[in-house]
């Protein structure tokens, strides 16, 4: 069977957690059939993998127009497969084109959603009027819909109700443990002068509404003064949002923060999970949340909104700590005072007790190795294909 995989994202272009699902799918589909990765940008020295830019005569363009224009090549490129599996609306219409010409089916994995994503028209105009069609018609046409979590599932039913349920199936995404893993060295904590000898606290992602970071700071002003704050986050979505962030990171009253814009190579960001006392997890919209998985692989407790499918990952009391919202449409807390409170809440009470928190962070090991391997959820995906061949 050859099965094409079509993303924006691929290493060592990753920027969310679609990327790092599309790296390790990749690389276990790869044992049990045969492979080819389409994805956007520079070209890959990879065997197996084709990457395609923006064509030249859409350069100006909306970014949602380029985005189609890079679909079609990627589409036209699909001949000869017998599967082809979009990830994310940049993909989605690439699968669906594929589909319509080729004659063969399309699969779309779910990572999130474009209707429940409304503060993207900060950043693409028009142009989210054009991602959220090209979502709705790969979608509602497709002959499987993944879901990463069955939190996820509910969302794709409710925004796409002429999507029949049969069809949607929840795989969720996974973790490589043995990547994933706690390191116990302290050179990229002194390189980036992160006290070894002090507690911290640490966030990884990118700027962007969803992630929450905004909330993240607010909270920040009332955790434990002893405790560091670090902030491996960039890639704001908006200039504005850009902005914002600054003037909070700027406004907090206390020593011990160091915000990283830049994105660190993976063993490094290990490095610094590995040793964080509690990992936040803010997001006001999030169908999965690799990035819990990954602190809980490096044994470090987490604290993270109940939201989307986080409390399939984070088991509340026993792996981590979840927030509650109450949240609008928008993913907007319906009180951020009281949301930034609640999570000022749990952070310190982990930190306030280390035991706990080591406690938590060991369990979260211990359920990330257990339910949540790429090996098994590369057989399932295998076998949802063949249930389409058949």
């Amino acid at each position: 069977m050859r099965v094409d995989l079509l993303s924006r994202e691929y290493p060592p272009e990753v920027y969310g957690g679609a990327g790092v699902h599309m790296e390790y799918l990749a690389r276990e589909l790869r044992g049990l059939a045969e492979v080819r990765v389409r994805c956007f940008g520079a070209d890959r020295d990879e065997p197996g993998v084709a990457a395609y830019r923006v064509p030249g005569e859409l350069a100006g363009a909306n970014a949602a127009l380029q985005v189609l224009g890079v679909d079609l090549e990627m589409a036209a490129a699909c001949a000869g497969a017998d599967v082809v599996h979009s990830h994310t609306w940049y993909a989605n219409f690439a699968g669906h084109v594929a589909k319509l010409l080729h004659g063969v089916p399309h699969v779309v994995t779910t990572h999130s959603l474009e209707p429940l994503r409304p503060w993207k028209a900060e950043q693409l105009g028009g142009g989210y009027r054009i991602s959220s069609w090209a979502e709705r018609t790969a979608l509602t046409a497709a002959d499987a819909v993944i879901a990463v979590s069955a939190g996820m599932r509910r969302d794709v039913l409710a925004a796409y109700p002429e999507i029949p349920p049969e069809r949607v199936s929840v795989i969720h995404n996974g973790i490589d443990t043995a990547q994933y893993a706690p390191d116990r060295a302290t050179d990229v904590l002194e390189k980036q002068g992160i006290d070894p000898g002090r507690p911290y606290v640490i966030f990884v992602g990118r700027i962007t509404r969803q992630k929450g970071l905004v909330h993240l700071l607010h909270a920040a002003r009332a955790f434990d003064p002893a405790a560091q704050l670090v902030l491996c986050a960039g890639a704001p979505d908006t200039p504005e949002i850009a902005a914002e962030v600054t003037g909070l990171v700027r406004g907090l009253d206390r020593d011990g923060v160091f915000w990283i814009q830049e994105m660190l190579p993976k063993p490094e960001v290990i490095q610094l999970l590995t040793h964080a006392t509690v990992f936040v997890c803010p997001s006001v919209y999030e169908p999965m949340g690799i990035v819990n998985l990954e602190a809980m692989a490096c044994e470090t407790a987490v604290v993270a909104t109940a939201t989307g499918g986080i409390p399939e990952v984070v088991s509340d009391s026993e792996t981590g700590l979840l927030v509650p919202i109450d949240q609008g449409a928008d993913g907007t807390p319906h009180d951020p005072e009281r949301f930034a409170a609640d999570l000022a809440e749990r952070v310190n009470a982990l930190l306030g007790d280390p035991a706990r928190a080591r406690a938590m962070g060991e369990a979260g090991r211990a359920r990330a190795i257990e339910h949540f391997s790429w090996s098994r959820i590369a057989r399932r995906t295998l076998d949802l294909y063949a249930t389409l061949r058949a």
